[in-house]
């Protein structure tokens, strides 16, 4: 056997990211002369659990409209981190029906369905420009089939309730400086689908799935919602677990079957927050006839881990993907905050080259760079431990300013189009893709277990039979880890703090 040692580090003073790699003996420990007990990461083969089907990404226009600006050598570059073998290796990609906070600016495929009942006039013509050109590139670098997602942010305004902004939407969103009118239906600041329009819109999301099929995109997956219990200042909509069933028991599935796309189009509910996923999904699934017509559940990361959670959803119902359909650091690239200062909050800050960051702390950019990459590790370990099947990120792409977005703010993404008309692979990207080329398509998640809380792990067998072990310091101390798996151990594994190590054994 072999083992061959990754490791992914950064240094928040000069913001470069070191990669690393090194052979590492393995011994037999029938031959130590003593045990060893401390400091001990344990693999256990012949423990199996599920598959980890891969990794993905979201192209929303706003990202499709930067990689179009690109040269085309520079935006192939760019697509092929994540979508060839060499790079992320992508098996899934996420896509919005209609506008997201990431469009250009708001838009849906029927101007008008009040005025145009049978949706004469649907068209995707919009995504032609900038999404379908983008989307057919990226899929021609695979060198597999690719699974996409479509996920819808809103119905058509003219089909919605005014907007409801409870008191923890206006806290958590607080409207960031738009103007809220609770009078009159829009795509943002949530509101709700009007029952009269359930069939309608059923009818409104199969014309979507059949116009991508027809552009040869290889739609897989629907989920219902983006955020289903979300008010965002951006497109939104609020539904009920209950809510939620009846239009899928009652319209959309049917809408599907009279399509021929029943059993085609896997279902996917939730799409939020992992904290409140149970109670949503318990809901929805109290009756067995919707038990029978939902896929799985699809969670974000952006209110915690509650990785347990997951193993509770998988452990009622066994049978349900489990997807992690969302993710980003909540900040500008490069700055601390998801907005831009003004003139007088950057003159406050004059010298002191720090920020506040979304907690309140302060933090340099180059430290809030690498939290990011720390949550992602952090999260991705956790939530493979504890049942995930797939993972997709938000945007492959976004700007200096986070953006481009049609409402105020900002995000982070792993890549970063800068106006030299390159794009910048962050300490996330690096993470991120040490992860991918430790779990590939098709591995089988192994039991492990760790010694303290500093030192977070997780192992696979790959479908090529190699072993892989990911083992994520968060500790401020750097370490020295015991690999032992089979009655041999790998010694005295070095771990600097706050970063990715990824060992593989072949």
């Amino acid at each position: 056997m072999k083992a061959v040692q990754k490791t992914v580090s950064y240094d928040v003073h000069t913001g470069i990211t070191s990669v690393q790699e090194k052979d590492l003996p393995l011994r037999e420990e029938a031959y130590l002369p003593v045990h060893v007990e401390s400091s001990v990461v344990g693999l256990y083969p012949d423990y199996r659990f599920q598959t980890v089907e891969g990794f993905g990404c979201a192209l929303t226009e706003s990202a499709c409209y930067l990689l179009s600006k690109l040269s085309e050598s520079e935006r192939r570059r760019a697509l092929s981190l994540w979508f060839s073998k060499e790079g992320m290796n992508a098996s899934f990609l996420r896509l919005s029906i209609d506008s997201c906070d990431y469009s250009l600016s708001e838009y849906q495929a029927v101007e008008d369905p009040i005025a145009d009942p049978e949706l004469a006039t649907f068209s995707i013509d919009r995504d032609r420009k900038y999404i379908l050109p983008v989307v057919k590139e990226a899929l021609s670098m695979a060198d597999h089939p690719l699974s996409v997602l479509l996920s819808p942010w809103s119905p058509p305004k003219q089909w919605k309730t005014p907007p409801e902004l409870s008191a923890n939407d206006a806290a958590v969103y607080g409207g960031m400086g738009m103007q809220v009118d609770t009078d009159r239906p829009g795509r943002c600041f949530g509101g709700r689908l009007k029952p009269e329009f359930y069939g309608p819109y059923a009818k409104y999301l199969v014309k979507y799935v059949q116009a991508y099929l027809a552009e040869g995109i290889p739609v897989r997956m629907l989920s219902i919602q983006n955020e289903a219990s979300a008010a965002t200042n951006w497109d939104s909509c609020l539904w009920s677990g209950e809510e939620e069933r009846t239009f899928l028991t009652k319209y959309l599935y049917p809408e599907l079957s009279r399509a021929g796309l029943a059993g085609k189009i896997q279902i996917f509910i939730w799409d939020h927050n992992k904290e409140r996923a149970i109670e949503h999904i318990d809901a929805f699934l109290k009756d067995p006839a919707a038990r029978q017509e939902v896929d799985g559940f699809a969670f974000h990361w952006y209110s915690g881990d509650h990785f347990e959670a997951l193993s509770l959803l998988h452990g009622k119902y066994p049978d349900k993907i489990l997807m992690h359909s969302e993710s980003c650091g909540l900040h500008i690239p490069g700055r601390t905050t998801a907005f831009v200062l003004t003139k007088e909050q950057e003159e406050a800050l004059a010298g002191k080259k720090m920020e506040l960051d979304q907690a309140g702390e302060r933090k340099t950019p180059n430290q809030c760079d690498l939290k990011d990459a720390l949550h992602y590790a952090h999260d991705i370990l956790g939530d493979v431990n504890h049942g995930l099947q797939r993972w997709i990120d938000w945007n492959l792409l976004v700007d200096r300013n986070g953006g481009p977005r049609h409402v105020p703010g900002g995000f982070a993404a792993p890549l970063v189009y800068e106006e030299n008309g390159t794009v910048t692979e962050t300490i996330s990207f690096a993470f991120l893709k040490a992860i991918a080329e430790a779990i590939r398509p098709g591995a089988v998640r192994l039991g492990s277990s760790t010694y303290g809380r500093d030192v977070e792990a997780t192992a696979v067998r790959n479908p090529d039979g190699t072993l892989a072990v990911l083992l994520l310091n968060l500790g401020t101390k750097p370490a020295k880890v015991n690999l032992r798996f089979s009655e041999t151990i790998l010694q005295d594994i070095a771990l600097p703090s706050d970063a990715l190590v990824s060992v593989r054994i072949s």
